[in-house]
């Protein structure tokens, strides 16, 4: 071939027929379910006499709607018991693996599935869940699907999807202190809009990826969806390996050295075309804070709020936006008040994230006006924590760790921020009501949300590190 791109090279590995002007019927090798999104294909699967194809290939962990306290009692809430309990019976009834509430792999999908080897470079990846392009980070092809696909992949174990169109977002030039792999997410975006990427699968390439810790791609490649991309992706390199290498899943032996020598193949050509070409200067990026209602409402934490004429998208709906914010045109977002803060998520969730955390809390207390929640992505990231002597850092502090799940990113347990109310938030979106109706979400790093924390309102990291 000699030019072809890193996404055609695993999708066309995975195509099992072509049909002519319509979809490509791709072959899924793992498959992650949860509790909201899988009752309903299993269902839908048992009315139509079905079973499950490859029960091997599928992982279940319940996430979305766990409570982050006291996880060893009963579910209160009813309908998150019984989404629950029936995936517990599902899982029992094909033989899926099942990390459910208490289990010591327990955690988020897009957390546990990394840390255990089970998402691997080369695959095709699915979850009824749209981060599911947080796996994207290891070289595969990941993207989210709606209730009657995770049926369809339950039975077939293939998907029919449109080939998206490819582009590449390169990043050059070294960050600056006080900018993570968040900043460059929300950069991009604030670049390009929240529907900036639609009908696209990006690859992201270029240094500051290249020298990317595996949970700093992980965090680009989860939000790449808020772009409005199908998925995004980075090329696997010796970074990879290393982070995969020994994992419980992951191949050993021989198997292991075959497996690598494929991966390296797992590279866009020199001289490969994509539908869509952009490149930044990493040099550029500041920490980042979102001002508005989608991802794409972001700047610099030094900056003031943009007027209406320096935006894209209409002057009624930036000021209905800032309306529901609580802002004004040519506002400084520095200094403003915050009311909570929540560390946690499948963007930001991870070890990496509560150690930058710790590096601003430490030696510093809680502001008193803020309400903190520290919701760790896995069982295994919350043993970390304790191991390396973070949990002293933020139980000296005044802060609290809670039990792993999915939290204040999307309120579906008791994490609900209340109406007006400001949450400093490094999850991955900031519409209307996404963290509880009437919830006001600034989007950030780690480091932008520790400052917040200890100081009470939107801080400069950096005056702090």
């Amino acid at each position: 071939m000699g030019n072809t791109t890193l996404f055609d090279k695993v999708w066309d590995a995975h195509v099992v027929r072509k049909i002519k002007d319509g979809p490509d019927v791709l072959f899924i090798d793992r498959h992650f379910i949860h509790e909201v999104t899988s009752p309903v294909a299993f269902l839908g699967m048992e009315s139509r006499g079905m079973t499950v194809m490859f029960p091997d290939r599928t992982f279940a962990t319940a996430d979305h709607n766990t409570p982050t306290i006291n996880q060893h009692l009963p579910v209160e809430d009813k309908l998150s018991a019984n989404q629950l309990a029936a995936l517990e019976r599902n899982t029992a009834k094909y033989g899926i693996s099942h990390w459910g509430l208490g289990h010591e792999k327990n955690g988020i999908v897009h957390v546990v599935g990394p840390e255990n080897g089970i998402t691997l470079p080369g695959m095709t990846i699915v979850c009824g869940d749209s981060h599911t392009s947080t796996h994207g980070a290891f070289g595969a092809i990941a993207f989210g699907i709606g209730t009657s696909e995770v049926e369809m992949v339950l039975t077939s174990q293939c998907i029919m999807q449109p080939k998206p169109k490819k582009m590449r977002i390169t990043v050059n030039g070294k960050l600056n202190k006080g900018v993570v792999p968040k900043d460059v997410a929300l950069y991009i975006i604030s670049q390009i809009s929240a529907s900036g990427a639609t009908g696209y699968f990006v690859e992201y390439a270029g240094e500051v990826f290249e020298n990317m810790t595996m949970e700093g791609r992980m965090t680009v490649c989860n939000m790449s969806i808020e772009s409005g991309a199908r998925g995004g992706m980075v090329a696997p390199d010796q970074t990879t390996f290393n982070y995969l290498k020994g994992r419980p899943l992951a191949p050993q032996g021989e198997k292991w050295d075959e497996l690598v020598a494929y991966w390296q193949t797992l590279k866009t050509d020199e001289g490969a075309t994509f539908d869509k070409e952009l490149v930044y200067d990493g040099s550029q990026i500041e920490p980042m804070i979102t001002y508005g209602t989608n991802p794409g409402m972001g700047l610099g934490v030094s900056q003031a709020i943009p007027t209406a004429d320096q935006v894209d998208g209409g002057k009624t709906t930036y000021e209905k936006a800032l309306g529901y914010m609580g802002f004004s045109e040519n506002e400084e977002m520095q200094g403003k008040k915050v009311d909570y803060v929540f560390l946690g998520s499948c963007t930001n969730g991870r070890i990496e994230d509560f150690r930058a955390f710790a590096s601003i809390v430490k030696g510093r207390k809680k502001a008193d006006n803020v309400t903190a929640w520290l919701v760790p992505g896995s069982h295994i990231v919350e043993s970390q924590i304790k191991e390396e002597g973070i949990l002293d850092i933020l139980t000296e502090a005044g802060f609290v760790l809670r039990q792993p799940g999915c939290s204040a990113c999307l309120a579906m347990n008791d994490d609900k921020v209340p109406a007006g109310k400001y949450a400093v938030s490094t999850s991955n979106r900031n519409f209307e009501g996404r963290q509880g109706p009437g919830a006001r979400t600034l989007l950030a790093s780690p480091l932008v949300a520790a400052a917040a924390a200890v100081t009470g309102v939107v801080t400069d990291p950096r005056e702090l590190l």
